[in-house]
């Protein structure tokens, strides 16, 4: 096993675990993050590709099909430099149920990159960290995220395997 397979067994190792979660704690409440609520979210950074530094601002969606779990799609625009980058995200998020207001959660993604003049590139990922509820509506996630891109060439791209932290910003309705 090659260092980036085992990363990439560990992300479907994670997302079998939601497959097996019990259904207790499927139906426990827990609202913002109870089944058929909806989020919207939003995400400002910064990134640097091919040694250009970028704006990145990024919107998302999510539904949860059960409680604590929620299925989302993501965008994001990399803006200020050339080429252009753009990357939408299909993803899963488990919140573990707690009566508190800290909820830690954890989730996979897979991303489809667009990127100006350049071949598109694929990559799956799993996040994982906590949320914090000011009130029952907004919610502020800190946490961080393991990237790994299939078919990268490592003479253009300076990695092909990321590790970042996110600051998401969301509300709950």
């Amino acid at each position: 096993m090659t260092p980036v397979q085992f990363p990439r067994l560990l992300i479907m190792l994670v997302f079998l675990l939601f497959a097996a979660i019990p259904a207790s704690l499927l139906d426990a409440q827990n609202s913002p993050f109870e089944k058929g609520s909806r989020s919207v979210s939003l995400g400002i950074g910064s990134g640097r590709m091919f040694s250009n530094d970028y704006l990145i601002v990024g919107l998302g969606v999510g539904y949860y099909i059960f409680n604590g779990i929620e299925i989302g799609l993501d965008g994001e625009a990399w803006l200020g430099d050339d080429p252009g980058i753009y990357k939408l995200s299909p993803q899963v998020k488990y919140i573990l149920p707690m009566q508190s207001r800290i909820r830690p959660y954890v989730g996979t993604f897979y991303r489809h990159v667009f990127i100006n003049h350049y071949d598109d590139l694929d990559s799956i990922g799993g996040r994982g960290g906590v949320y914090f509820m000011p009130d029952k509506q907004w919610f502020i996630g800190v946490g961080g995220v393991y990237e790994s891109y299939f078919n990268c060439d490592d003479t253009i791209y300076s990695s092909c395997d990321n590790i970042y932290t996110e600051i998401t910003f969301s509300f709950s309705f």
